[in-house]
């Protein structure tokens, strides 16, 4: 049966808010492919300020889109289905951290049902995220690029197994905030050295965009030989490195990491 929605969401928040956006703004959807739910009417005001259809029922979403995407808290999801029966939808999309896709089935009631499961970060808000999807429950190429390219036209999409997406959590999902508390240190050190804290700010994030730009655009080089070519022999930087080496900074990361992804690990085990 032909769905009246191509794309349906339940909850408002704020990576619903972009990823709603981020297909609009690039016409991969238009305003009323899409449908909206959320159990606080206000949360929906920001969605239909862009002509997107919303509704204070989760059945309505479940019964009348093709996809349905889940952006509710973890904690909430089950909440969310809990009253509705006899599901006509069976595609669906998880961005809910620590919810794996068998507890998505098993609370649908719907062992037929297929689920991507994926991990977004909160740069996407502004066009510039990376997401981890893990595609394995769609065989057919039209489902696939439709939930890539979803994502596809805010950020960029790596694919892996739902076994990996873990480790997406410790590298992505969570690094924004390691970023921001590196440029916290830089602005501070800056100031420190004498400048306006206004102006050590732009000089550190403006440098951070640029770096991953090259990064990208230098495609054929390594890290290293980009770090390397920062590093005039006996110049000013080298003596930087030596520091953040000294003091295993590699090390100081990977052990970071690891505990992000083992909170990670936990968290499912929860669900």
């Amino acid at each position: 049966m032909e769905k009246k929605f191509k794309l349906g969401v339940i909850g408002g928040g704020f990576m619903s808010y972009s990823i709603v956006s981020g297909a609009l703004s690039t016409k991969f959807l238009s305003a009323n492919e899409i449908l909206v739910s959320d159990v606080n009417e206000s949360s929906l005001v920001k969605f239909s300020d862009k002509g997107v259809n919303v509704t204070l029922s989760n059945s309505e979403v479940l019964n009348q889109s093709e996809f349905v995407l889940f952006a509710v808290k973890p904690q909430n999801f089950i909440g969310s289905v809990s009253e509705t029966e006899n599901i006509s939808c069976k595609k669906f999309i998880s961005i809910m951290a620590g919810v794996k896709k068998l507890t998505v089935k098993s609370a649908l009631k719907s062992a037929d049902a297929k689920v991507a499961r994926c991990m977004p970060n909160t740069p996407c808000s502004v066009g510039s995220g990376a997401v981890g999807v893990d595609l394995s429950d769609y065989e057919t190429a039209v489902d696939r690029d439709f939930i890539g390219n979803l994502f596809s036209s805010f950020a960029k999409v790596v694919f892996v197994d739902e076994g990996k997406l873990n480790a997406v959590t410790g590298i992505s999902g969570s690094s924004p905030a390691y970023f921001y508390l590196f440029v916290k240190c830089l602005v501070e050190a800056g100031v420190k050295q004498g400048l306006s804290e206004s102006d050590a700010k732009k000089l550190v994030a403006n440098t951070m965009i640029g770096s991953g730009k090259m990064i990208f655009e230098n495609a054929d080089k390594s890290l290293d030989e980009l770090i390397t070519a920062v590093c005039s022999k006996g110049g000013t930087t080298i003596e930087a490195i030596k520091v953040f080496n000294e003091c295993n900074l590699a090390g100081i990361t990977d052990k970071a990491v690891d505990a992000c992804v083992k909170r990670a690990k936990e968290l499912e085990n929860l669900s």
